[in-house]
């Protein structure tokens, strides 16, 4: 008996889920908070893309992201997405 294939929308709520676990679990306490907060009130509302962009910017060390999010230095092309601009406005004063 075939295993029943998971809709589209459960897979984008695994990987929601995911990406809230990995925004929250970063190995600083800061990054945690940063992350973690922003994926609290943001991912819900991801589309597909979103989510992917928001999943390769956590494959990315914390001091870079850092870095990005406050303009030490350049963000890179790669990452110069929707997301990580939602990210700078959402902690800018």
């Amino acid at each position: 008996m075939a295993m029943p294939l998971e809709s589209d929308a459960e897979s984008i709520d695994r990987l929601r889920k995911k990406l809230g676990f990995r925004a929250w679990h970063r190995g600083t306490r800061e990054a945690d908070l940063l992350l973690g907060r922003f994926a609290d009130r943001y991912l819900r509302g991801f589309t597909a893309e979103q989510l992917n962009q928001f999943a390769d910017l956590l494959c990315e060390n914390d001091p870079d992201i850092y870095d990005w999010l406050i303009g030490r230095t350049p963000v890179p092309a790669v990452h110069d997405t929707e997301v990580m601009r939602l990210l700078r406005a959402h902690y800018s004063p």
